[in-house]
């Protein structure tokens, strides 16, 4: 099984900053389950893939939700890298989170 590294984009870094420490360890957890294999489901992984949402081309993203914290963790797979970037971490709603991780991918 090949190991996939984890990632932070600086900005993903002071998201999980603004978190208090009961609910990083819980986000932390959620993260290195789905490093395990963070393909898309399609492909047999844990990731929620993306593509095209609201007018923004996120394909090559993945999601994970924390439903009862109503977070959801936006990641870029770099396959040739063996790389889970994560972009956002965000307790917002869907559309929201598409629209900061559109904007953080792009710059």
């Amino acid at each position: 099984m090949r190991e996939w590294r984890i990632d932070f984009t600086e900005e993903a870094l002071e998201d999980y900053d603004s978190f208090d420490n009961s609910v990083a360890k819980q986000i932390d957890k959620i993260i290195d389950r789905v490093a395990q294999n963070p393909l898309p489901k399609n492909e047999g992984g844990y990731g929620e893939a993306l593509g095209n949402k609201g007018n923004k081309n996120l394909t090559g993203c993945c999601k994970i939700k924390l439903l009862k914290l109503g977070i959801r963790v936006v990641y870029k797979l770099i396959r040739e890298d063996d790389v889970m970037k994560i972009v956002v971490i965000a307790a917002r709603a869907d559309d929201e989170v598409y629209d900061i991780a559109y904007e953080r991918i792009t710059k």
